[in-house]
């Protein structure tokens, strides 16, 4: 092969190559890098729709993200719902897969209805949620049969945050659970047996056999549950909007009333800058730590 015909394949290879990946990388720049870039020059404005104002404010906007109370108030219930959530979730869909896992009959069944809430519409599922939750509820109607009185879940701020926790886990754990049924079912069977043989209870193969092997999943699946937990909204709008008080209003909620409560498009850009920094502070935490626990990570 001459160097003239080599060199000719090898600029075609380099157009083919940047042909294949311009798509996503256009839309990449389009819909991730622009916008975002558009928020943060947004979040140095006071931008008032209705008062047609568009100044420029330098850092004022994240100065008052200091001062501001109701933020501070937003951080501490978007901490506990995201605590909640993350635990709940994982542990209940890590649970339900090791006893998916063992073949047991009715199990398709059982994932069926665990599932089945994941491919229904949230605003839906939401709703539904919503009247079973009311003081003369279905809740509390099977509670009055068994002697006990239920509490206005959702006019209570403990039981408030406890309720939009618990129907955000049951709306998604049975993707969770699908997760972990697969990392599960491709734990090797041999090393299984040959702990068996030696004597392991079940307790010590799951904590040094299976746990370690799945651990790639446990990653993958904290990453999307933590990332989920900081960007919901529906369930905070449909169920509670933000209250009673503020003990629901979670920090994409407190977003939302600055941007279309208040007009506020500027300070509400600042506080999508701010949890921008916070999703991707806690996904590289989750990623640096992977070498010390997750399994093949060196």
């Amino acid at each position: 092969m001459s160097l003239t015909t080599a060199s000719a394949r090898a600029r075609r290879d380099w157009w083919v190559g940047y042909a294949m990946v311009s798509p996503v990388v256009l839309g990449a720049l389009l819909f991730v890098v622009v916008p975002l870039g558009m928020v943060v020059w947004y979040s140095l404005h006071e931008w008032n729709v209705l008062a047609n104002t568009f100044q420029f404010s330098g850092a004022e906007n994240y100065q008052r993200l200091v001062e501001d109370q109701g933020l501070h108030d937003a951080l501490w219930a978007t901490l506990w719902f995201s605590i909640g959530l993350v635990v709940l979730n994982i542990v209940l869909a890590l649970l339900l897969a090791v006893l998916l896992d063992q073949r047991l009959p009715g199990t398709t069944t059982f994932r069926t209805f665990f599932f089945s809430p994941v491919v229904v519409s949230l605003v839906a599922w939401t709703i539904v949620w919503s009247f079973l939750l009311q003081a003369d509820g279905g809740i509390n109607g099977f509670l009055s049969l068994l002697g006990i009185e239920g509490p206005n879940w959702l006019r209570q701020p403990t039981t408030a945050m406890l309720s939009v926790i618990v129907v955000q886990v049951f709306k998604n754990v049975g993707l969770n659970m699908i997760l972990f049924l697969a990392a599960l079912q491709g734990v090797p069977e041999e090393l299984q047996e040959a702990a068996r043989l030696d004597g392991a209870s079940a307790w010590r193969r799951f904590r040094s056999i299976t746990l370690p092997l799945i651990s790639p999943t446990i990653l993958l699946v904290s990453i999307i549950t933590i990332v989920g937990s900081l960007e919901v909204f529906a369930q905070i709008d449909v169920l509670t909007g933000g209250g009673p008080g503020s003990s629901t209003t979670v920090l994409v909620y407190y977003l939302y009333q600055q941007a279309f409560q208040f007009n506020d498009f500027g300070y509400a850009s600042a506080i999508a800058v701010l949890l921008f920094a916070i999703v991707l502070v806690l996904t590289l935490l989750q990623w640096q730590s992977r070498k010390k626990w997750v399994f093949h990570e060196v």
